[in-house]
């Protein structure tokens, strides 16, 4: 098994043993409220990322039913049905994780554009099972070489509006999810390139029906999507904003993936194809920095997993540039030491100790991490000593006040700290889990960022938005940002694929879209299936409970009130709202898997 732990000493962790299951507190049918007892004013933290979000939940409000499956042989979850039975196919025909991986990225790229797609990046891990070998590979798209800190400085030196950032060209960073693809198809896969991208061809010249979430998406962001004229055309025939169950092709999406098929995925990055979309960037009215040369550059880097213990279990996700797998690990962390398994599951006062961790983890995030080629990301925020110290920060009966980052030892080198500049990520995303026959596991999370990206078509796909990761702002009154703008830079990320072991043997496969909150989801998750024993299918079912600066979001219409009460009490502002996770989730038993996908979209599960 090669893994990397944050340090020798995290070994120390793995005293404990899983708390028994107990009973559920709460169910999903229970009354709304809007807001409890306002919290003291320094909790009201100034929250840039709390904007309307551009995709709302599938699900109501009502209580909601996430769709599973069981299996002993393959698995795939994914957010829409057709790229589920796209790469459950592949599998039948042999190919490995990889090829599936292959398959589904770009039937979602086709079916659910507004979340990802060739336009965009990923970070994904793969588990070799021959090998036992985890690898995470990084295909965040990069700034482009014309980039500078002052991208999103308006003429009158201050940060630009989001929106005025994102829509046109110069939002748009160097995609990499088809170099993604393609590299660990080289290093893992099976099956040729034209056989794999087969199912995605097809229906792009036949045509797929829309679905009602890809429907409801373009009607909210109609009026963005109108601003380019490919956009519009596709969207938006003439004028009016596609409807559910409309048949819908994409000729030059099929085009695009042929060229692939014959060439292979190198034509991408090639100068001839690589034009028409550096052309297409330029030539917005907010046009972008991106050349061809950021594409003929452009690399995908293998990293070791960033592991971190809890319980029993070692989690494992993506490291730097993501903040993923290094917050998660801290929250996990942070709540044992603060002894979460001292308290019933689902309690508010186990809720108030993932929260007080949340924030602690938010406050290192903001402060440290960002793209370790430019950065040096502290090796120590996953020390058992450094959690330690962390730990005993957090009041088990009332809201901390203002939350900063840590230093371990005393003394560390000053670094700005990122909350006070404008970065802004949106709740767009897709995360997939596949378990092939061999045993291999893909667990990836891809995106173009904000929902529809940066709203420029080319090529029958969306081009992301990705380098509104950044901080808009260089500097703060502390000096530098660690992740503002710099050239060939990857903005920092949430994304958080994830796999869990014990003994060495991977047992869950999980992440989620969702903005920052990506963090909140997967960490929260972990803890009611590693520690509260819940089956997989309720442990994403269940509401939603979300802290990062202070404020307390709950699920709209998902917790009851005595919790929300109990919140109150113990100093929260609480925010119902609508909060959109996309868990897909596998769950391994040696060889039975059982399988769930996120209610909130629409994802389903198939096996064999």
């Amino acid at each position: 098994m090669i893994i990397k732990l944050a340090n020798s000493g995290a070994h120390s962790f793995f005293k404990h043993e899983v708390s028994s299951s107990v009973k559920r507190l709460f169910m999903h049918s229970m009354l709304a409220l809007t807001v409890i007892a306002p919290a003291p004013s320094a909790l009201a933290a100034k929250q840039t990322s709390d904007t309307v979000e551009p995709e709302f939940s599938t699900a109501s409000s009502q209580p909601m039913h996430s769709k599973s499956a069981t299996g002993n042989r393959q698995m795939v979850v994914t957010a829409n049905p057709h790229a589920t039975h796209a790469g459950i196919e592949i599998l039948r025909r042999g190919g490995t994780a990889a090829d599936a991986m292959v398959a589904v990225q770009f039937v979602l790229g086709l079916v659910e554009p507004q979340s990802s797609g060739l336009g965009g990046g990923a970070f994904t891990l793969y588990h070799d099972a021959l090998t036992k070998k985890l690898t995470a590979y990084d295909g965040r798209e990069t700034a482009p070489l014309a980039a500078n800190e002052n991208l999103f400085i308006s003429a009158d030196q201050t940060p630009m509006q989001f929106f005025d950032a994102v829509v046109g060209g110069r939002s748009v960073g160097t995609p990499g999810t088809v170099k993604l693809l393609a590299h660990i198809h080289d290093e893992h896969g099976e099956l040729l390139w034209k056989e794999i991208l087969a199912p995605a061809i097809q229906l792009a010249n036949e045509g797929f029906e829309v679905s009602p979430r890809l429907a409801n998406a373009i009607e909210r962001d109609a009026q963005r999507l109108a601003i380019n004229s490919n956009t519009a055309d596709y969207f938006l025939p003439n004028g009016i904003p596609l409807k559910t169950g409309t048949i819908l092709k994409n000729p030059e999406y099929a085009a695009v993936l042929e060229l692939l098929a014959s060439e292979g995925p190198s034509a991408f990055y090639a100068p001839e194809f690589a034009e028409s979309i550096v052309e297409e960037v330029r030539a917005q009215d907010n046009p972008g920095r991106l050349a061809i040369e950021d594409f003929t550059k452009y690399q995908v880097v293998e990293r070791d997993a960033t592991c971190a213990p809890f319980l029993i279990y070692t989690v494992c996700g993506m490291g730097p540039p993501s903040s993923g797998a290094v917050s998660v690990g801290q929250i996990l962390m942070l709540a044992e030491a603060a002894g979460i398994d001292k308290f019933p599951a689902e309690s508010p006062k186990a809720w108030h100790l993932i929260a007080e961790a949340t924030r602690l983890a938010f406050a290192d995030r903001n402060h440290y991490l960002a793209d370790p080629s430019f950065v040096d990301n502290p090796d120590w925020l996953l020390n058992p000593s450094y959690i330690k110290q962390r730990s005993a920060l957090i009041k088990h009966d009332s809201v901390s006040g203002e939350i900063t980052f840590g230093t371990f030892p005393a003394s560390t080198k000053d670094r700005a700290n990122t909350v006070t500049g404008v970065q802004i990520e949106q709740a767009s995303t897709t995360h997939f889990s596949i378990v092939d026959f061999e045993g291999n596991i893909v667990s990836s999370t891809s995106t173009i960022e904000n929902g529809f990206g940066s709203r420029v078509m080319v090529n029958g796909f969306l081009l992301n938005n990705e380098l509104t990761d950044f901080s808009f702002k260089p500097e703060n009154e502390s000096g530098l940002i660690a992740n503002r703008v710099e050239p060939g830079k990857r903005p920092r990320s949430s994304m958080a694929p994830t796999i869990v072991y014990k003994d060495d043997n991977p047992i869950l496969v999980i992440g989620s879209p969702g903005g920052s909150r990506i963090i909140n989801y997967v960490a929260n998750s972990l803890v009611r299936i590693l520690l509260w024993d819940q089956p997989i299918p309720e442990a994403i079912d269940a509401p939603h409970i979300s802290n990062r600066y202070g404020p307390m979001d709950v699920e709209k219409g998902a917790v009851p009130y005595e919790l929300l009460k109990a919140f109150g009490a113990l100093g929260y502002t609480v925010n119902e709202r609508d909060l959109n996770s996309g868990l897909h989730v596998i769950e391994l038993d040696g060889r039975v898997m059982r399988g769930a996908a996120d209610p909130r979209r629409e994802g389903t599960v198939q096996a064999d």
